[in-house]
């Protein structure tokens, strides 16, 4: 399938997410994210909201409730240059980079919308906000699930245009970009752009199997 035609199917996909009714009882409205904390209160909260709502809410209105929030709260298109890395960025033409970065954006929306179906009690916790190399801030954090156990939660977020973003998120101490760049350049070396793509989708399509 050429890339003309299958950006015309993520852009149909997105027209179709975004007509999708809201309840009444979510509002995904801009809150204030001033600092690097805030921007993370945001996120975390926002995701708690949906937990809450999840015996109400279908996939397709936690992806359409989580779409801005995530705009707001991740730069999509430095993670995805950072995991490509810059030689195999160069290598993409502007309709490749611009079909990968929109790929991408839906899947780290459908990760979330997929993941975070129910809530039982979990509670996000701030532990920390310090500043790293290179003008970036690090945000650690903490769930306490139902059982009590507990997940570390810590952000890398740096500034564009004023705005913070989050530019990485540490599970426990592994880092999901490193994760991501180790897997989609393996691909991109072994069978191509177009396989990277199809493997994103695939992602995609499991994060519905929590409808």
């Amino acid at each position: 399938m050429k890339v003309k035609q299958i950006l015309k199917l993520v852009g149909w996909y997105l027209i179709l997410v975004m007509l999708l009714p809201i309840p009444t009882a979510l509002s995904s409205s801009n809150a204030e994210i001033g600092n690097p904390e805030q921007v993370v209160v945001y996120l975390q909260s926002s995701l708690l909201d949906v937990m809450r709502e999840g015996e109400k809410l279908s996939y397709d209105e936690r992806f359409k409730y989580l779409q801005p929030v995530i705009d707001q709260t991740h730069d999509i298109d430095l993670i995805i240059k950072t995991i490509l890395g810059a030689t195999y960025w160069s290598q993409l033409d502007n309709a490749q980079q611009d079909l990968i970065v929109e790929t991408f954006r839906q899947l780290s929306i459908a990760t979330y919308a997929g993941r975070f179906v129910q809530h039982e009690g979990e509670q996000f916790q701030i532990i920390e906000q310090r500043a790293l190399p290179r003008d970036q801030v690090l945000v650690r954090s903490k769930l306490t699930k139902s059982d009590g156990g507990t997940v570390n939660f810590d952000y890398v977020l740096h500034q564009v245009a004023g705005d913070w973003r989050i530019v990485n998120i540490l599970f426990d101490g592994v880092s999901d970009l490193a994760i991501k760049r180790g897997e989609y350049r393996a691909i991109l070396q072994r069978d191509g752009f177009q396989a990277l793509i199809e493997m994103l989708k695939e992602k995609i399509a499991l994060t519905r199997q929590n409808p």
